[in-house]
């Protein structure tokens, strides 16, 4: 299984990007081409997910699925967020629980074409399950860092915040592509699926390889700020993402949907969260909480976590 994982093309490609920047190599994807591809995959994601979702039944596992994503994304911020503030500030430590109390939708992306590649089906609703991580995880970083840290340190207000977290680029986009997905018409959905599924793999390979260029980058900076945060950014995630294999079992009956919420357990966001932070924590230090979720716990994720996490699936039925 991890060899099969290691050997996805859009894998290696990201291990290019690692390697590419290593060697000092001028390898780079063009900026305006990069924020176009996050788009694209942001957009086809949900879109599948709400074509699928409009199909589906919303029984038992739908629900509970929804709940297990909130609560997860509600309590992992809590928990973190006091082992962060032993070692480091309070502003820090709110915006690095935060992230990892979000979700990362290009882990799950990778995750969803890991099982496709498994042949392991999955529900369209897990979709809204990553999306609806977002936001809450973001005011619960907030609102722990006005509790510690008065309300002083922040220059929003809560109000604000909240909208902010809803109203954040990926958060809407990802929302708004399942909403249409969902209430789009099935002949005339049918007429953009080359769009949203027959180029995806290849766009996915090109985006993991800009994230491999920006791993690299920001790993060397980041090993700067001493070793806690790097056993952080593995520790958390293999406990999140194993206690959610394991007991995933109780609530959801398809592997692979137990798969998903186990990595949306176990990611952490580089995109939603930090856009949010930089306006509302100026003292929450990006060189910590980017290179935590980009450089360390997505890598870790996307070779040796799923391998782990479906393994304990598979064990604990």
């Amino acid at each position: 299984m991890l060899i099969d994982n290691i050997t996805n093309p859009a894998l290696l490609f990201f291990f290019l990007g690692l390697i590419a920047v290593q060697l000092k190599s001028d390898l780079q994807i063009p900026e305006n081409s990069s924020k176009f591809i996050s788009l694209y995959l942001l957009f086809s994601i949900g879109f599948k997910g709400g074509q699928e979702l409009s199909h589906s039944d919303f029984d038992n596992e739908v629900w509970f699925a929804l709940i297990a994503g909130l609560l997860l994304a509600i309590s992992v911020p809590l928990y973190t967020f006091f082992i962060l503030k032993r070692k480091l500030s309070v502003e820090n430590s709110g915006a690095i629980a935060a992230s990892y109390g979000s979700v990362s939708a290009v882990t799950f992306i990778t995750a969803i074409s890991f099982l496709n590649f498994e042949n392991i089906d999955y529900g369209g609703h897990m979709v809204a399950v990553m999306a609806f991580m977002e936001a809450p995880s973001i005011i619960v970083g907030m609102a722990l860092i006005y509790l510690f840290a008065g309300k002083k340190n922040g220059s929003m207000g809560f109000g604000q915040i909240l909208k902010h977290s809803f109203t954040n680029g990926s958060v809407m986009l990802i929302l708004g592509s399942l909403a249409i997905g969902f209430i789009a018409n099935e002949e005339q959905a049918a007429g953009i699926e080359p769009f949203t599924t027959d180029i995806f793999k290849g766009f996915l390979a090109i985006f993991l390889l800009d994230m491999g260029i920006a791993s690299s980058k920001g790993l060397n900076t980041f090993f700067k700020q001493g070793w806690f945060t790097f056993w952080f950014a593995i520790v958390i995630p293999v406990i999140n993402g194993s206690f959610m294999a394991f007991i995933s079992g109780m609530f959801l009956d398809h592997d692979g949907n137990r798969f998903l919420i186990s990595i949306l357990a176990a990611s952490a966001s580089y995109i939603a969260v930090p856009a949010a932070m930089r306006m509302v924590v100026p003292k929450a230090n990006p060189a910590l909480y980017i290179p935590m979720a980009l450089a360390v716990t997505f890598p870790f994720n996307i070779t040796l976590g799923m391998p782990i996490y479906l393994y304990i699936i598979q064990i604990f039925p």
